[in-house]
Formats: C-alpha cells, sequence, structure tokens
C-alpha cells in the first residue's frame, strides 16, 4: 500500500495561494515497487490539480534538464 510523506512546500510564482509541494511515495504502483518523487501542484493550495511521479534514479536528469530549460528562457 502506498504511502505519502511530504518533504516540503513551495509558493507557487504568480499564484495568491498556490503550491508546489514535493512528496516520496512509497510503493506507488504496488507492493514492493521503488519509491518516487512526487511533484504536485495546487493552484488553491489545497486540491492538487497536477502531479508528477520521478524515480528517484532520474531525479539528477530531471534537475539538469530544468536547469537547462530555465538558462535557455
Amino acid at each position: 500500500m502506498s504511502q505519502i510523506t511530504q518533504l516540503t512546500k513551495i509558493p507557487l510564482a504568480g499564484t495568491k495561494k498556490g503550491i508546489i509541494s514535493i512528496s516520496n511515495v512509497s510503493e506507488p504502483y504496488g507492493t514492493g515497487t521503488p519509491d518516487v518523487v512526487s511533484i504536485g501542484i495546487a493552484l488553491n493550495g489545497e486540491d492538487v490539480e497536477w502531479k508528477a511521479h520521478i524515480p528517484y534514479e532520474n531525479i539528477d536528469e530531471v534537475i539538469k534538464a530544468l536547469q537547462e530549460a530555465k538558462a535557455n528562457k
């Protein structure tokens, strides 16, 4: 059974109440599946409208891609 542990909340730029929530999800796809990082967006600060699950093995690549996107903006 999945277990969600919130790691941090970040204010969502350009909104009054929005947040980006970062959580660890244990066994997200069933017993024995590896943990993932969940990134959720809640425009009203409560109800998550968008969510992405990132395997821990991909975090460095995702960070690099985000940094490149920011640098090229």
